[in-house]
């Protein structure tokens, strides 16, 4: 079937690329491939894109929104940061990029914070716009787990301020480069073990690094399950972010904007320090975001 878009939609993540054929804010078709900006030179981005979009491309120029890092130092082309406070996407703040002559290519920035402390995000604004889209008039927090996990403060339309934490990258090095690869499963889980390691580590934070290497005793000496040492290791990284971030989550309304599996994760963590988060669907988001950021730049 062919398939004639308004609009084309892309998230251009650092492992894998996603584009949606677009009507308005429907998805008339989707395609992705493991071409992400973690695998490409400067001069492999449109072929990339092309791959997936030529088949619905007319002679015009058609428009083509695209966030993530793509946009990038390393990506495509650098767009610029845009200082916090501001609205996680704004009309005539994309950045339009030379392309093959059938694309009217634009990226969407990211965000950057230079106090309380140094910050940068790429992706998840457009994630936090899809959030503004959904649940108009929000004030209060958006968490978007993932290998850098953020924590966004929104008030008034805008992002106030936001914390990124390193804790999905260090749950990946930990579990598959350190001693500790070797009790922990690749796969499994444990509830009851997770909300265990979440409270010791949240009570504890300094003693995180000494529970963390306990994982790999407790295998040798007590036959630990990995399905358990997984549990408890996401537990305690999780746990310990949540003691630092509490300034975000204490009191607020909170947000999860993350796949089935981790976003669980975190709300039953929250649960427990009996936040109610609320869960939407990451994709829908981002596809919320992105269809705002077309219709800001449609004359």
């Amino acid at each position: 079937m062919t398939v004639t878009p308004d609009w084309i939609a892309v998230d251009w993540g650092t492992s894998q690329l996603r584009v949606w054929a677009m009507a308005g804010g429907r998805v008339l078709a989707a395609a992705s491939s493991e071409d992400g900006m973690g695998r490409l030179s400067p001069e492999g981005f449109q072929p990339a894109l092309l791959r997936l979009i030529e088949p619905w491309l007319t002679t015009g120029p058609m428009p083509v929104i695209a966030c993530g890092m793509v946009g990038a130092r390393q990506g495509w082309a650098e767009a610029p940061y845009r200082p916090v406070p501001c609205a996680p996407v704004a009309p005539g703040a994309l950045m339009p990029v030379a392309a093959d002559p059938r694309l009217a290519l634009r990226f969407v920035p990211g965000l950057s914070q230079r106090k309380p402390a140094a910050d940068v995000m790429r992706g998840e604004e457009t994630q936090i716009a899809g959030v503004l889209a959904t649940l108009p008039d929000f004030d209060g927090i958006v968490c978007l787990p993932g290998t850098h996990t953020k924590w966004a403060h929104l008030s008034a339309g805008e992002v106030v301020s936001f914390q990124t934490f390193l804790t999905g990258e260090m749950f990946a090095l930990l579990a598959g480069q350190s001693v500790l690869r070797h009790s922990v499963g690749a796969s499994g889980w444990d509830d009851a073990a997770f909300a265990e390691a979440v409270a010791d580590a949240i009570t504890s934070p300094a003693r995180v690094s000494a529970r963390l290497f306990g994982l790999r005793a407790e295998a040798l000496l007590a036959d630990l399950a990995p399905e358990t040492a997984r549990a408890r290791l996401s537990g305690l990284l999780i746990g310990a972010e949540l003691a630092a971030a509490r300034p975000y989550w204490l009191g607020q309304r909170v947000v999860i904007v993350a796949a089935d599996g981790i976003a669980h994760a975190y709300a039953a963590a929250l649960a427990a320090q009996g936040v109610q988060a609320e869960l939407l669907p990451a994709e829908q988001m981002t596809l919320a975001g992105l269809t705002l950021a077309q219709a800001g730049e449609t004359p």
